[in-house]
């Protein structure tokens, strides 16, 4: 393998169809994204087999438009890396199908990178100086956890959701108090109109473990809705459309968040205290109010504090393009037998 490596990366394992080229000096040249929340938000959530058929139609010109964007063609590729788990199983199939057909058409060599491997390593797309070792805090609607993180390559995991991810359990109240999918974008919102304050003081967890749990909090929500006479629990529907009431489920829920998160990470800071950074990744570090509460936390206990800009917090081809050029680096390929969740 040359010292200047190019890698294609290719993203498909929810319902985000995307491609992005990565070079060894240069960086990242290219990276297209195409979106199927308009195709999710009729059924109030991911549909596999919408997101799976999406992708067939989009993936190749995707790819095309990212080596367009990158001024390159599959010539001068030297690797392709694309997303083999964990994820959507037809999603999945997809992109390493696809990756593989081109990698043996134009004898590339490939590498299947670990989707959550692409979220940990995403605040490098942009902040090349981020310390190790470092802690890096993952949310997204289908993963929560803790890693700490020695290395390219080489992170442990320490902490993570036993049921619902964090981005679900906002998914998931949204749909309770009916708000539009996806509900993340709109309880931020919402929250903001009454300035972040926690109303009703819902249950937080076990603040001694780091494990996290949102399904306890989903349910405490649910249940003060009924004790409130604003939900039916037979009729699964809303019976109060107050908009301040609304406003301030979704300013507790976001508020109970963030003490969670905060409790989490000052835990594993105590128990790992040559942590130089945090790293907070994923779709739901999108939220500017998660993101300022973790930010003052590390300003309390002396730490940096990286976060991607929003384009490489949802998934995307770029985080696994960088990923896949460091496994070049490394020398670890795979093999044609690579297939989803190996």
């Amino acid at each position: 393998m040359n010292k200047n490596i190019t890698v294609l990366g290719i993203e498909t394992s929810c319902d985000e169809t995307s491609a992005a080229v990565y070079h060894t000096e240069k960086g990242l040249l290219s990276n297209t994204i195409f979106s199927q929340i308009a195709l999710h938000q009729l059924y109030g959530g991911v549909v596999p087999e919408i997101a799976s058929r999406s992708q067939l139609e989009k993936i190749t010109p995707l790819v095309a438009t990212a080596l367009e964007n990158a001024q390159s063609t599959l010539q001068n590729i030297d690797v392709i890396a694309v997303t083999n788990k964990p994820g959507l199983p037809g999603s999945l199939l997809v992109g390493i199908n696809f990756a593989k057909m081109i990698a043996w058409a134009t004898n590339k060599k490939i590498i299947g990178v670990n989707h959550l491997e692409g979220h940990i390593f995403s605040a490098f797309l942009e902040h090349q100086n981020i310390p190790f070792p470092h802690l890096c805090l993952t949310a997204s609607g289908g993963h929560t956890a803790l890693y700490l993180v020695h290395d390219f390559g080489n992170f442990e995991l320490i902490g993570q959701t036993m049921d619902d991810a964090a981005g679900e359990a906002f998914d998931k109240i949204a749909k309770i108090i009916e708000l539009p999918y996806p509900g993340g974008p709109i309880i931020e919102k919402l929250a903001a109109h009454v300035d972040n304050h926690d109303f009703f003081s819902y249950p937080r967890g076990d603040h001694r473990s780091l494990q996290f749990s949102f399904s306890g909090l989903k349910t405490a929500i649910l249940y003060d809705l009924v004790k409130r006479g604003a939900y039916d629990l037979h009729t699964k529907k809303l019976l109060c459309h107050d908009e301040e009431l609304k406003n301030k489920v979704a300013s507790s829920l976001q508020v109970c968040i963030g003490d969670i998160f905060t409790q989490k990470i000052k835990l594993a800071l105590k128990n790992n205290p040559q942590m130089a950074a945090l790293t907070f990744v994923g779709g739901v570090a999108c939220n500017r109010y998660l993101k300022k509460r973790l930010a003052n936390l590390c300003l309390q206990h002396k730490l940096s504090f990286f976060n991607p800009s929003a384009q490489y917090c949802t998934d995307n081809g770029a985080m696994i393009a960088f990923v896949g050029h460091y496994l070049a680096q490394q020398g670890k390929f795979s093999n044609w037998s690579l297939d989803i969740f190996e």
